[in-house]
């Protein structure tokens, strides 16, 4: 039977996917692995009161790779007919009869994939029409004019839904799917006049739409951190401690996973190639990987090949204990696969006693980073080079926000001078971490 919403039941995507693994036998392929997916959503905004876009998205798709040996062919298809399928299938085929062999390419052994599906509460349809998203958009960015006459303009207030369910399987007698659903609500309003503006914004994004912050909150929360960063200023060229504030030090714990990543290490383009069993944090750090957690947006069973996923140390007191490996990267390193093909799954990275603001009193002084601006990473060497605002510190309370500056330092660096981990990680993501304050960074200013 399927969900409210959708066209297709999960009978029925098993069924094309028995189909496609069919066709690929018939076609003489030693192996074939598929994912059938279908999804669907709504999204609505307003700005200023009024209704600014109202959006719906249905889509769904076939993924099919074929092996002839060692030779691997891909196609995919939006069409779910029979005639679409198999000619999708022999597209495959053909594509593995020219590709040159390689020796790391086919499925997972079969003793490790996933034999077990649980349910892992992934999917809470929400029931809210687009009149009730625009009332509650309208809330929201009530609520961030309401927090002072300075909140001048506003970017939008939205509401989103999105509904979705896949089916994967492979020539092995692996099969697996399940339904998901992600929910959110978001704000960004203009505070100030004239050349004296500065733009913020808040969201939060759930699987299930009652345990999302309540518009009103969103609002003020979004319009508050707007009117905070008012009289910004410039500052001096220095070397100080840094807080990255939570949701920016999830960014640094992604750069991490980056560079821990079967790609990267295979390539050798990583800064820390070679690095299991040592540290490559302070010793404050642990990170654990948890698949299973029922709700969480990383969750999940089986990873992209089909292997089971399981708990696992990532870091533990600074040092690296296990790579971010798929069945692919893994052979090219000679290893085993860690069950990451597509990714991490509920990244938890230990935290502290402080608060944010218990962390800014142990700073003392520096530099709260709300904003990172462009993409200047290089994960070759580890350099790290961003523009950034936020707020100057001093005597451990915030002074006045901070604006048009470059922070900057080596990322193997910045991992091994963190001095605490703040408990204030936000519950909207796959990876969870709090405020992270590093003893010292450069600081380009005026």
């Amino acid at each position: 039977m399927s969900a409210p919403g959708f066209s297709f039941s999960q009978p029925q995507l098993r069924e094309i996917a028995a189909d496609i693994l069919k066709y690929a036998r018939k076609g003489g392929a030693s192996a074939c692995e598929t994912d059938v997916s279908e999804g669907f959503g709504q999204s609505v905004a307003v700005r200023k009161g009024e209704v600014d876009t109202i959006e719906y998205n249905r889509d769904k798709g076939v993924g099919v790779s074929v092996y002839l040996g060692q030779q691997r062919g891909h196609a995919s298809t939006s069409d779910f007919s029979k005639a679409a399928l198999k000619a999708t299938v022999d597209a495959a085929l053909s594509i593995a009869r020219f590709t040159a062999p390689d020796p790391c390419a086919g499925l997972a052994d079969k003793a490790l994939m996933a034999t077990d599906c649980p349910d892992l509460d992934l999917f809470h349809p929400w029931d809210i029409s687009v009149e009730g998203g625009l009332d509650l958009a309208r809330e929201c960015e009530a609520a961030a004019f309401a927090v002072s006459p300075l909140i001048s303009n506003s970017e939008g207030a939205n509401v989103s839904i999105q509904q979705s369910h896949f089916v994967s399987a492979n020539s092995l007698g692996f099969m697996g799917g399940y339904a998901s659903s992600r929910h959110g609500l978001s704000c960004s309003v203009i505070a100030g006049e004239g050349e004296r503006m500065q733009r913020e914004y808040w969201y939060d994004s759930r699987r299930d739409a009652a345990e999302l912050t309540s518009a009103a909150d969103v609002g003020r929360i979004a319009g508050e951190r707007a009117l905070a960063r008012l009289g910004a200023k410039k500052i001096r060229t220095c070397q100080v401690p840094v807080i990255f504030e939570a949701q920016l030090a999830l960014s640094l714990i992604g750069n991490f996973v980056q560079a821990v990543s079967g790609g990267s290490l295979y390539r050798k383009s990583s800064f820390l190639l070679d690095s299991l069993g040592q540290p490559v944090f302070s010793p404050v750090v642990s990170i654990s990987e948890r698949p299973h957690l029922k709700k969480a947006f990383g969750t999940c069973y089986f990873d992209g090949d089909g292997v089971a996923t399981q708990d696992r140390e990532v870091v533990i007191d600074g040092v690296l204990q296990g790579y971010f490996l798929s069945t692919y990267s893994a052979r090219k390193l000679g290893m085993q696969t860690t069950a990451n093909a597509g990714g991490s799954h509920n990244l938890r990275v230990s935290a502290g006693t402080d608060d944010l603001a218990g962390l800014i009193r142990k700073m003392d002084k520096g530099l709260l980073v709300t904003e990172l601006l462009g993409q200047g990473v290089n994960y070759v060497n580890g350099d790290y080079s961003r523009g950034a605002a936020g707020f100057w510190v001093e005597k451990g309370k915030i002074k006045h926000a901070v604006e048009e500056i470059t922070i900057a330092g080596n990322l193997r660096d910045m991992f091994r001078n963190i001095v605490a981990i703040g408990n204030d990680a936000l519950p909207r993501g796959a990876k969870h971490c709090g405020s992270i304050l590093i003893e010292q960074m450069k600081i380009a200013g005026r």
